[in-house]
């Protein structure tokens, strides 16, 4: 039984709030239920207490002990032999025999000699090469290359779900860093680059600290970085930082850094963990060299337009372009920043995800520098936090205030209102009298205290003084009332785009390229759109992946060039693959300029409605033709 698809059945359950059926789970994981009952049986079996995974009437949901079972060691399955032979390389100079080697993993010389061919593939794209003569196995390559080997087997490990980013210390074979001393290194680190007005990521630290333990490790075995590694020249900034980290490893590691250590983590930290904590349009334009800060303003300013977005602001671009020199530097030394958001950026805000998609792509065009997902989910979020101020004015619902009685009493309720849910709710009217014409009143809610007669779900119950409670109810109920009106624009737009030529069920499991090939068909032949656009909406697949859900992908080209806003619906029979994923359901979205202000709505609002495994499980039931499918997807819409 596969260790690495009980991690991944735990590592899904960890990322749920409530229940999952065993349907449910086998179609993300693309295995049978029985095969998800027994995984379930694995994984309990690993905690004495036997409850890793909870089951109930609903299905399973991820019990108490769950990243316990997760971070606990059993049997070796092949991916961890295969570390522990790179492991064993790497801290081994002068190599591995390897009979012994073979007789120390409990395998056969032949089975070893196939670990080895696994390990070569590893090695391919890095400046590291295996070495053979007759038993012995030796690696070649540089320190740094070795480092960012190592680095890299610990993210391998994460992302499978077999190690906790918690327990990153622990990966070291034979470590001489006490994993007790790690913590105490961070908190000292963090307060003493804010003492020197630095802007810490907390988001990349962490990776940074991988960085600095493997170095200390590394340099308590004789295998420090070259004493030339440490530049006369370097900046002051990167001298001040490497004397931070060197001292800070003394005190709480017991470690003596190098010169060349010192200004390798003091690099790190610069290009991926802190800025300076100042006004960015004092201090930004002096380091930023021209053609960056240039490709960075015309970037922001197509995907203003393209999107219908308001992303030119100074100090904006500034910001961004900052980040993209750092981003430029650690291509150069072939050191990706890892971001533990990007999964969750890419599901609650897709919209905004992709808009950092458009502008990756228009960075690679003009700087020439490809990104990966965790890349374009931190300039996700320099986008998501220029647009929240204008994204929440435009989700702000109008309210009306029903209160007969004294003045001073509506003063203070709507003072009351107005201070507890003033960037939600706007208050547009207040009527003072007992029998109010309700069927008048047009505001998205009706805050009311006298009863309305009868029930509706804009109308909230409130008594004339607030209390917690009440502004609770009154949030549940703009929460609604905004999603009904999404949800509405949303059933509007797509009962125009969705057609019966382009519905697709069973979806072929053939692979994201196949797939999108398939639905786009239909629209080719209906010449909404051409050849070219079939290629662009692979290139903008191959950037990142568009599976934003566990159930959905929505591929689709980053130009809006169809001649008719149009959409290819698949449906697959239990999941297809999609890239590293499996999706039930795979949407092929061709938008016209004519429609580009419907994107937002249909992009954002599709995938929220494939984000709930209930709906989504609901829809693909009932998916047996396109009149069932448009029927179950309008009821969902609906409520």
């Amino acid at each position: 039984m596969s260790r690495r698809r009980q991690d991944q059945l735990l590592a899904d359950l960890l990322r749920r709030d409530g229940w999952a059926t065993a349907g449910q789970l086998a179609d993300v994981m693309g295995v049978t239920p029985r095969s998800i009952r027994s995984y379930v049986s694995a994984v309990n079996a690993r905690v004495p207490s036997g409850d890793a995974v909870l089951s109930g009437p609903a299905g399973y949901r991820a019990g108490p002990a769950a990243h316990r079972a997760l971070d606990t060691r059993t049997e070796a399955t092949p991916r961890d032999r295969l570390h522990r032979i790179v492991r064993e390389l790497l801290h081994t100079p002068d190599g591995i025999r390897v009979h012994e080697t073979a007789a120390q993993l409990h395998v056969s010389d032949a089975t070893l000699d196939a670990d080895l061919s696994r390990v070569r593939s590893l090695l391919e794209g890095t400046e590291l090469a295996l070495e053979r003569e007759r038993d012995l196995v030796r690696l070649r390559g540089s320190e740094e290359a070795e480092r960012a080997l190592l680095s890299k087997l610990v993210h391998d490990e994460i992302e499978a779900g077999s190690l906790l980013p918690s327990a990153v210390p622990r990966v070291l074979v034979d470590s001489s860093i006490p994993h007790a001393a790690v913590a105490p290194f961070k908190t000292a680190l963090v307060r003493e680059l804010q003492e020197l007005d630095y802007f810490v990521n907390e988001l990349a630290i962490t990776d940074v600290l991988l960085h600095i333990v493997i170095a200390a490790d590394r340099v308590a075995s004789g295998r420090a970085l070259d004493v030339e590694s440490g530049d006369d020249t370097a900046p002051p900034e990167v001298r001040e930082l490497g004397l931070l980290v060197g001292r800070l490893c003394t005190d709480h590691l017991g470690i003596t850094l190098g010169a060349g250590d010192r200004d390798h983590l003091a690099a790190l930290l610069l290009t991926r963990v802190v800025t300076p904590d100042r006004d960015t349009t004092g201090v930004a334009r002096e380091g930023i060299t021209s053609p960056v800060l240039e490709a960075v303003r015309t970037t922001v300013e197509r995907a203003s337009r393209d999107y219908g977005v308001d992303l030119v602001d100074d100090a904006f671009v500034l910001r961004l372009a900052l980040h993209v020199q750092n981003l430029q530097r650690r291509i150069a030394q072939q050191s990706w920043s890892r971001n533990p958001l990007t999964r969750s950026l890419k599901t609650s805000y897709p919209m905004i995800f992709e808009i950092a998609v458009a502008m990756a792509s228009g960075l690679r065009e003009r700087l020439g520098v490809g990104l990966h997902d965790d890349e374009i989910a931190y300039i996700a979020m320099h986008v998501g936090g220029r647009l929240e101020r204008s994204r929440a004015a435009d989700t702000a619902l109008t309210a009306t205030i029903i209160c007969p009685g004294y003045s001073e009493m509506r003063e203070l309720l709507r003072a009351s209102v107005d201070r507890s849910l003033g960037t939600t709710i706007e208050i547009t009217r207040v009527d003072t009298r007992v029998d109010p014409d309700w069927e008048s009143i047009d505001t998205d809610l009706v805050l009311s205290t006298i009863d309305p007669g009868r029930a509706s779900d804009r109308v909230v119950r409130i008594p004339p003084f607030l209390t917690e409670s009440d502004v609770d109810r009154i949030q549940v109920a703009a929460a609604r009332r905004r999603r009904a009106r999404r949800l509405a624009r949303l059933r509007d737009e797509l009962s125009r785009y969705f057609s019966p030529e382009a519905f697709v069920v069973p979806l072929p499991d053939a692979g994201d390229e196949e797939i999108i090939r398939r639905l786009a068909a239909p629209l080719r032949a209906a010449d909404l759109i051409d050849d070219a656009y079939v290629d662009r909406t692979i290139a903008r697949e191959r950037m990142s992946s568009t599976a934003f859900t566990e159930a959905l992908a929505v591929p689709h080209a980053l130009r809006m060039t169809a001649k008719r806003t149009a959409i290819s619906i698949g449906i697959a029979h239990g999941s297809v693959a999609w890239g590293p994923s499996r999706v039930q359901v795979v949407a092929l979205v061709a938008f016209s300029e004519s429609d580009r202000g419907a994107f937002q709505t249909v992009f954002e609002q599709l995938v929220e409605v494939f984000s709930e495994p209930e709906s989504a499980q609901r829809i693909v039931r009932a998916a047996t033709s396109f009149e069932r499918f448009l029927d179950e997807l309008v009821a969902v819409i609906d409520g």
